[in-house]
């Protein structure tokens, strides 16, 4: 049975359509994720869920249960916010044993709860502080301790790690993903960066314009995306575009380079289409070609170390595109050399309709 079912789901701010018609089973105990840009209709989705906007038709099932018109607590749901939303005037223990106490819990059960929570979060030694006397990392431990402590069937999280710093948001990315493994409970997560989409995701739905442009898994749909908006959306660096016009057995550049598309016959041959390859599919050229791979000559234009990796940004039918390489492969701009591309990743787009053929 799904702990979620969306049916038809729309909402509505006057004359704005905000969520448009949305179909969407979760499973018992998966991690799905909600991801999309700014303005797709994410955060609307999920406060929808969680009761906090009302729905403007449709249907929102939690356990089994029509919640739609339900208030947010009677929807057996716990929610971990952006903002933190903690209680200044309460310490780590009472914030996350308010909601505990709000529903009359017996002390013996609240001490129990929130000492479980502090002990999985690593948290415990915090307990009689302030939320003022805490770092931002610390601070969303709390607002998540006071959300796992609720026993609930679902847990909703709204962009928890947008606030903190790069190195922050990576520990915490491990922290929700232990808890997940260690709870086993159904999560919805809502964010717009792709790589905590593709890191935390059992199943990633991916958003555009209010309605589900592909949902998946992570892996899925960074290797068939349905549409030229999923290919650019997910991976880092993205994808490179080239327009191209489709050959019997593959594709022509606009700088007349022919590259073969191995596997693939079309009777289409003279169509113009959008060739999409990723960073990560283009190498330095090796002793020999491996097979379904292509070899064309390059000159470097700019180089990017990011660590153990480098961004290489080179021209290429008639654009620029950027490959992914080991650090040591090019050492400076200008630089003459030569790439293999694995066209048998390739991704062969409808400049009309963006669809991937």
């Amino acid at each position: 049975m799904s702990d979620l079912k969306i049916t038809n789901l729309h909402k509505h701010y006057g004359a704005f359509h905000a969520v448009k018609g949305i179909d969407l089973d979760v499973p018992s105990g998966e991690f799905t994720v909600l991801v999309g840009p700014s303005g797709c209709g994410k955060s609307t989705l999920l406060r929808t869920i969680a009761g906090l906007e009302e729905a403007s038709s449709g249907k929102v099932e939690i356990g089994g249960r029509d919640v739609t018109w339900a208030r947010p607590r009677d929807r057996d749901i716990a929610m971990v916010f952006q903002n933190y939303a903690l209680y200044p005037y309460l310490n780590v223990k009472e914030n996350i044993a308010f909601g505990l106490r709000a529903r009359k819990f017996a002390s013996a059960e609240v001490e129990k709860r929130v000492a479980r929570a502090a002990e999985m979060l690593g948290i415990g030694h915090l307990l009689q502080r302030f939320p003022r006397e805490l770092s931002g990392g610390q601070r969303q431990r709390v607002a998540i301790g006071r959300a796992i402590v609720r026993d609930a069937i679902l847990y909703l999280f709204d962009e928890p790690l947008s606030n903190l710093d790069a190195q922050l948001r990576d520990d915490m990315r491990v922290e929700i993903k232990r808890l997940h493994q260690e709870l086993g409970r159904t999560m919805i997560y809502v964010t717009h960066d792709q790589i905590e989409a593709m890191t935390l995701a059992d199943r990633i739905v991916l958003l555009r314009d209010g309605v589900i442009e592909q949902l998946g898994a992570p892996l899925d749909l960074f290797e068939r995306p349905s549409t030229r908006f999923v290919a650019g959306f997910l991976g880092s660096p993205k994808m490179n575009f080239l327009n191209a016009t489709l050959s019997p057995d593959g594709v022509t550049l606009a700088d007349g380079t022919k590259l073969s598309l191995p596997g693939r016959k079309t009777s289409k041959a003279g169509q113009a289409v959008i060739l999409g390859l990723r960073p990560q599919h283009i190498a330095m050229a090796g002793k020999t070609v491996a097979p379904g791979h292509e070899r064309v000559p390059v000159t470097i234009e700019l180089v990017q170390p990011t660590g153990s990796r480098v961004q290489v940004t080179m021209p290429l039918g008639g654009t620029s595109i950027v490959a992914e390489l080991a650090a040591h492969d090019v050492s400076r701009p200008g630089e003459k050399t030569h790439i293999d591309i694995d066209m048998t990743r390739a991704v062969i787009i409808d400049p009309t309709t963006e669809k991937v053929i």
